[in-house]
């Protein structure tokens, strides 16, 4: 089906009082603008292609949520300071069967960056978070999180001469797979979580524990 967006949107949607979900594909730091030029698409893929894609008012925002993988990934070349390119790098990717959903590449894994995550923040404005694949990490000894580059928390889209400064955190080497209580999390799994939400400032609302719609902790 093709329409005028915004009419349809207009008519049928927003002039009604019709709740509307909008999702984001790629990711911010993809965006054409924001994103780490000259690898990035060729669009907005920030919360702003809201309005610029869809004739969207600004006005009737209500909520952003950000979607964040419990470790980082990108497919292609551009810039990855936390990238692993190790057999860690390369259990990530097994286990999280990280291939691009178009081309079939094979995603570059590694550590969370919260260095970039609260630069997408910045941009974005999440109320909140879902975190995804944290049942991925189930079988790491050690689990780390880029939390600075060269000593500062700022992000820079050219990252040259930089290097990711790490906090670790002790692994919880058991199963999550299926988990829908936060309750039954392992102790090591939920203090991730928590110190995530500590350097984001960002509260995260659900956590992705697997492939299947179900397997998703509401907090």
């Amino acid at each position: 089906m093709v329409v005028d967006s915004v009419a349809f949107m207009r008519d049928k949607y927003l002039s009604r009082g019709r709740p509307v979900l909008v999702e984001g594909a790629n990711a911010a730091m993809l965006d054409v603008d924001f994103g780490t030029y000259p690898f990035v698409t060729s669009s907005n893929c920030s919360v702003g292609g809201v309005f610029t894609g869809l004739g969207f008012p600004p006005k009737y925002l209500k909520e952003t949520i950000g979607v964040v993988k419990a470790y980082t990934t990108r497919v292609g070349a551009g810039p990855f300071l936390t990238e692993l390119t190790d057999e860690l790098g390369q259990k990530m990717g097994d286990v999280g069967k990280e291939y691009g959903t178009s081309t079939g590449r094979r995603r570059r894994c590694g550590w969370l960056d919260t260095v970039v995550l609260k630069y997408s923040h910045s941009i974005n404005g999440y109320d909140a978070i879902c975190l995804t694949k944290l049942d991925v990490l189930d079988d790491f000894d050690e689990i780390k999180i880029g939390v600075s580059y060269n000593g500062s928390t700022e992000f820079s889209t050219s990252q040259k001469g930089l290097k990711a400064d790490y906090i670790t955190l002790p692994g919880w080497k058991s199963n999550t797979v299926g988990m829908t209580k936060w309750g039954d999390l392992p102790e090591n799994a939920k203090k991730y979580v928590l110190k995530i939400e500590e350097l984001i400032q960002v509260p995260i609302k659900w956590i992705g524990t697997g492939p299947g719609r179900d397997h998703t902790i509401f907090r």
